[in-house]
């Protein structure tokens, strides 16, 4: 039996660029700098292919290896609160700081639904992305 091969799309160099220099080289979901990573940070489509998510700057995301892993091609996930289906969120359409909040110890603390599906399927509070948040706070690099 013929196997199916699943492709990816291509992403051109320069769109590839402006994705990565509009998140200034961090993950737009853990906040995480590529250079603090062991892996380059990947170009992500929002809304998956799949879901005919298109290859446009306005669906792609700066996402670490495992953001963009623990995302998939999930649009949604179950509210950990209120057990209702609600979306992730989307880096072009969502302002961060509406949906979470950066306590000094690097703790992402989700402030709406949104927020809490995003923060759990994500698994945003890794201790790793923790320990540098915390101290890119210290360091002023990121605001506390």
């Amino acid at each position: 039996m013929p196997q199916t091969r699943i492709s990816k799309t291509y992403v051109p160099a320069e769109l590839r660029r402006e994705v990565r220099e509009r998140a200034n080289l961090n993950c737009e979901y853990c906040l995480q700098p590529e250079d603090e990573g062991l892996f380059c940070h990947e170009v992500e489509h929002i809304v998956a292919e799949k879901h005919q998510g298109n290859t446009a700057s306005e669906n792609l995301a700066l996402a670490c290896a495992l953001c963009n892993k623990y995302k998939g091609t999930d649009l949604s996930s179950i509210d950990p609160d209120s057990g209702e289906i609600v979306r992730l969120f989307h880096p072009r359409k969502d302002n961060w700081s509406d949906h979470f909040l950066l306590s000094p110890c690097g703790l992402i603390e989700p402030q709406t639904s949104i927020g809490r599906v995003t923060v759990s399927l994500l698994r945003l509070n890794r201790i790793e992305c923790m320990e540098i948040r915390e101290l890119q706070i210290k360091a002023g690099i990121l605001p506390d």
